[in-house]
């Protein structure tokens, strides 16, 4: 069930809410308990006579015990989760499907347990089963969820965690002595099997569970992951293999990836966990609005609201979709309370690991009234005081905004509640269609990428590392993978060549000869450096170089973008984890800094900032456009608030255009100062839009050459050009620049390809192990790894224009920073709509935040507020004269 709240409470509420709050703290005290736990107290007491018997081994362990201990604990089992227990101790492997905080863990958790405790014991002791999540703070918290079931139902079973932040005393003493189970991440599963010793123990393997799958399955990490089950399922294949997810919205293909290695010896089983869980899902609406929206505000001016909501709150998390923009709320949130100081924290990836233990900590027992975050905790890590999640600004996707809602009232029977802030009028639109796609369970689909090369690559030296491999063997392991079940003979067998000898351009260097046969035939690396520079470059994870932030006094505050530093000099202030900091001087990849006395400071800016809107969300939101049309045209206020604290700007627009909707592609042409203006709203987001309107450019100037400046939203895009172009007569007709014909070709002529695939193979050369990005200590700038990469392009252009990973860099750049399918699914979305081609007099509402995007790259951010400032004040003045 949704529900959907207005805002805001009033003084009688706010009392109320006191006395919920009260009652919350109790209550997390009472449940402190760990993740997932099942609920409803439907067996409140334990079963007459029925003592737990804290020391009972696994192999004692039956159903009638499990319900034993559920009843102890005063709870009963859902449906679902029995159902799950009987799949797995039918053998089957599966993927559980339910809301977060419903109890997925111990649902496959405790199937496992009567699963093996059916099964003979190991006569030495080893890991029986491996427990994969995406992310260490995740590892970490599912660690102690199973450790906590394991004290009451099977003592003898240890379970033990390692990450990349496992210290090596702990990773000797698993490798002593291997735990029953072992919580860790994909990349350190794909370390082990660089290990001969660790295949070996790899090979008693019962089961491997991948919790958090949706956040796996549609990237390259995923892919790493698929091919480490292939390896797993090749060492025995009775393997089970288990998925856990909260928000799929391909559940049956996203099955079908996961269970693929097994799909010849196990059923397959999907099961989703239907539970009633209210959602409460509402927006912070603003007394008013700019009818003249454009981006950059960070939604400030909602300060003070935001922080009465965080009062009214037990304990609330803050995210942003950026870790700038958490940097800039959390210095706000300390500037407008001061006297929170201690209560309210900062959570992002970029700090040291010692700072987000001691916020993840202060969450679970109650210590934080807020935490200001990114997607570092959107996972299942339980926060059982959190009893409500502010979202600042679009959560750009419905799937984001249910796993962020989720991290509130994870518990069975708790409701979830999420409040989206928007950051300026326009995302209230997307706040309602946001309400309105979750109550419809429209949720994005993921999908695997489809044989990258750069991870195979990678795979063939792991698999010579470790085991050893046979080409034929290997080849119809890795095809025996759904991302790689298309792969053929021909490319495998280039990616074993390139590993080998180097590539027709490489072969003449030794250390890109990375495997070698043995005197038996196998494939192995021979050369221990190969091999510590590989161990060191495992993982799919790449990103510009980070340098350490230290203070001068010793210690480290976390990571910041190595381009960041670049541009500041000695004395330069900056803000990062929660401070004020001066720059002293930057010495081995490492910013050494001071505290600050001034309060002024540059906000860091990490890359990948704007997420692009997702295809569900952008059809939700021009659904929105077309209930405000409808309402208005019967003279009625829309149900939604958000469209009805809109109703001036949307009123607006229509008076001086049109709205665009689900079936209207509204264009607009403007004659201006600055040239003509042409205005597309397809509303496909940013990523399509960059396609679209560089597409369009190149074909108008077919029909007659012109230079176009272009700017983008996730709303539609800006064609200017200083000749007057007749849009009408190739858009209608024939409809040249919305024809899909030759789309491919036309979009490598319009835009810089090479420079896109050569972006595109940055990544794809580190992961294929060509860049090696240094030691500890004496890693290499991103110039120097830049320019590495740069130079592997050009030679493989020139000397090897058959290397297949220039291909995939050009594949991939069409398919991720162009969206070619997305792109061609809009052109044919745009086709089919009634087109409303207005000429417009002034910048609509609509087309203002447009031109802001341009002009934000030509000046300052100062310049910039004070010129839209008069644009604003000029358009209102003509807004009023027309009334």
């Amino acid at each position: 069930m949704t529900e959907y709240r207005g805002i805001p409470p009033g003084p009688n509420v706010g009392t109320q809410l006191k006395a919920l709050r009260r009652k919350a703290k109790a209550r997390a005290r009472a449940d402190e308990s760990t993740v997932d736990s099942p609920a409803e107290p439907a067996a409140p007491n334990p079963a007459p006579g029925f003592t737990p018997n804290a020391n009972a081994p696994l192999m004692a362990l039956n159903p009638s015990g499990v319900h034993h201990w559920f009843a102890a604990q005063g709870w009963a089992p859902f449906d679902y989760q029995s159902e799950v227990w009987a799949a797995v101790q039918a053998g089957h492997s599966g993927l559980l499907h339910a809301t977060t905080g419903a109890g997925k863990t111990l649902a496959v958790w405790v199937g496992l347990l009567l699963r093996l405790a059916q099964l003979p014991k190991p006569r030495a002791a080893t890991t029986r089963v491996l427990w994969i999540t995406p992310m260490r703070a995740l590892a970490a918290d599912s660690c102690k969820s199973l450790q906590k079931a394991c004290a009451g139902l099977a003592s003898d079973c240890e379970v033990a965690l390692q990450t990349g932040d496992t210290d090596a005393a702990t990773r000797t003493r698993i490798l002593k002595k291997p735990p029953f189970a072992l919580v860790t991440t994909p990349e350190s599963l794909t370390l082990m099997l660089t290990r001969a010793t660790g295949q070996a123990q790899l090979q008693k393997l019962d089961a491997i569970v991948v919790d958090e799958w949706h956040e796996l399955l549609g990237n390259k990490r995923g892919v790493q992951l698929q091919l480490a089950i292939a390896r797993l399922v090749k060492l025995n294949p009775a393997l089970q293999v288990w998925g856990m997810s909260a928000t799929l919205g391909n559940l049956e293909d996203a099955l079908r990836t996961l269970t693929y290695p097994v799909r010849l010896h196990s059923s397959a089983t999907l099961v989703q966990g239907k539970l009633p869980k209210q959602l409460v899902i509402d927006s912070l609406v603003p007394p008013s609005f700019e009818r003249f929206p454009w981006g950059g505000h960070l939604g400030l001016k909602q300060l003070d609201a935001v922080v009465r909501e965080i009062e009214q709150s037990a304990s609330a998390l803050v995210f942003t979709n950026t870790r700038s923009q958490a940097e800039i709320w959390y210095q706000a949130l300390l500037d407008a309370r001061p006297e929170l100081a201690g209560s309210i924290a900062l959570h992002h990836g970029s700090l040291d690991k010692s700072v987000r233990d001691w916020v993840e900590n202060g969450l679970k027992m109650g210590q934080l009234k807020a935490v200001v975050c990114t997607s570092s905790l959107d996972l299942g890590v339980d926060f059982l005081p959190v009893d409500r999640v502010i979202q600042i600004g679009s959560p750009k996707g419905v799937a984001r905004l249910l796993q962020r809602a989720g991290r509130s009232g994870h518990a069975p029977g708790r409701p979830s509640r999420i409040t989206v802030v928007p950051t300026h009028a326009l995302e209230l639109v997307e706040a309602a269609a946001a309400r309105y796609a979750a109550e419809l369970r429209h949720i994005e689909s993921r999908h695997s990428p489809q044989a990258p090369l750069d991870v195979l690559v990678q795979h063939l030296v792991t698999i010579a590392m470790g085991s050893g491999f046979e080409p034929d063997d290997l080849y119809a392991e890795v095809r025996n993978t759904a991302a790689y079940s298309g792969l053929s003979r021909e490319a495998f067998n280039w990616a074993l060549t390139f590993v080998e000898q180097g590539g027709e351009s490489l072969k003449a260097y030794p250390d890109y000869q990375r495997i070698q046969r043995d005197e038996t035939g196998v494939y192995r690396v021979l050369r221990r450096d190969i091999a510590r520079r590989h161990a060191m470059s495992v993982g799919t994870i790449v990103s510009d170089s980070a340098m350490h932030v230290a203070w001068m006094s010793g210690g480290r505050l976390g990571t910041i973008e190595e381009s960041f530093i670049a541009r500041l000099k000695s004395g330069d202030c900056f803000s990062f984890a929660g401070r004020v900091l001066e720059l002293v001087k930057v010495r081995d990849m490492t910013a050494y800094v001071r505290k600050a006395d001034r309060k002024k400071a540059t906000v860091p800016q990490w890359q990948g900032g704007k997420m692009p809107l997702s295809s569900e969300l952008a059809h939700a939101s021009l659904h929105m456009l077309d209930v405000a049309r409808s309402a208005m045209e019967q003279g009625k206020q829309p149900d939604w608030p958000e469209l009805r604290a809109l109703t001036d700007l949307l009123t607006l627009q229509r008076r001086w255009s049109e709205l665009p909707g689900t079936q209207t592609l509204l264009v607009e042409q403007l004659h201006s100062k600055e040239g003509h203006h042409l205005f597309v709203y397809p509303f496909e987001g940013r990523t399509v839009h960059i396609g679209l309107a560089s597409l369009f450019a190149w074909r108008a100037s077919q029909h007659r050459p012109g230079t176009f400046s272009i700017s983008m939203n996730d709303y539609g895009f800006e064609l200017l050009s200083a000749e007057p172009v007749n849009w009408q007569q190739w858009w209608g007709g024939s409809k040249a620049v919305l024809s899909t014909d030759c789309l491919l070709a036309d979009v490598l002529e319009c835009l810089n390809a090479s420079e896109l695939a050569q972006r595109r193979f940055r990544e794809i050369a580190r992961i294929a192990g060509l860049i090696f990005q240094g030691y500890p200590g004496a890693g290499k700038s991103t110039k120097q790894l830049q320019a590495s990469s740069g130079l592997f392009f050009e030679v493989f252009q020139k000397y090897d224009r058959g290397n297949l990973l220039l291909s995939q860099a050009q594949r991939e750049a069409l398919e991720q920073e162009l969206d070619i399918v997305r792109m061609e699914a809009a052109l044919k979305s745009m086709q089919a709509k009634r087109l409303v081609f207005n000429t417009i007099e002034r910048p609509t509402p609509f087309a203002f935040p447009l031109m802001i995007e341009r002009l934000r790259e030509m000046v300052s951010t100062e310049k910039l507020s004070d010129r839209v400032a008069r644009m604003v004040a000029e358009l209102e003045k003509a807004a009023l004269q027309a009334n």
